[in-house]
């Protein structure tokens, strides 16, 4: 075993063992800095196959603002946790069998021919002025055009689902209607008394 063999199968082993942790965890501080520590392993991965935009991507995007932001989120909302368990023995019928199909797709995928050993080209040596952000933007935006531009209409469907899910009026707010204030006349807003002139005895 050479010492990239070594280094890949440390990192896979924490990725495996903190995703474990993720998910067991009962204080949810924790299991977001256990996530961290896997987007961190994860990175790792990414740089053994030479993909080092798509490492530090995942560094940037999700340790250095996702998970910063959900870690906001959870140390400053009062988070009750007997309240989140309650429902959890009554769907765990459903999770068990949706992840039992999940694992049967997995195993249908790593099984087929596709991923045999006579599939897999050897490592070829690329040239110093090799960039791989370069080819992977020629691949997104020639051969996988259609997938990006619509991964990017469903994450733009999200996003104002969200908003408009989580958007509520309050009752008890007092705030200005621009277009009504606008839409007012003089008369709604003057109206003029005629007093008689105070005659002095």
């Amino acid at each position: 075993m050479n010492l990239q063999d070594f280094v890949f199968y440390s990192l896979a082993g924490m990725t495996v063992i903190a995703s474990l942790g993720v998910i067991t965890l009962r204080n949810p501080v924790h299991s977001a800095l256990l996530l961290v520590f896997t987007f961190v392993t994860s990175s790792g991965l990414w740089l053994l196959l030479e993909a080092e935009f798509l490492a530090i991507a995942l560094v940037l995007v999700y340790v250095g603002a996702v998970m910063v932001l959900f870690l906001f989120v959870v140390m400053m909302l009062d988070i009750n946790l007997d309240q989140l368990r309650e429902g959890f023995w009554k769907w765990f019928p459903f999770g068990a069998v949706l992840a039992l199909v999940m694992a049967g797709e997995l195993a249908m995928v790593l099984m087929s021919k596709q991923f045999g050993s006579e599939n897999i080209s050897a490592v070829v040596a690329k040239s110093a002025d090799y960039s791989n952000t370069k080819e992977l933007g020629r691949l997104i935006y020639t051969d996988y055009v259609y997938a990006f531009e619509l991964s990017a209409v469903i994450l733009l469907v999200a996003m104002v689902a969200a908003i408009a899910i989580t958007l509520r009026y309050r009752t008890d707010k007092k705030s200005s209607n621009a277009s009504n204030q606008i839409a007012v006349s003089r008369e709604k807003r003057l109206r003029v008394i005629s007093m008689p002139a105070e005659k002095k005895d």
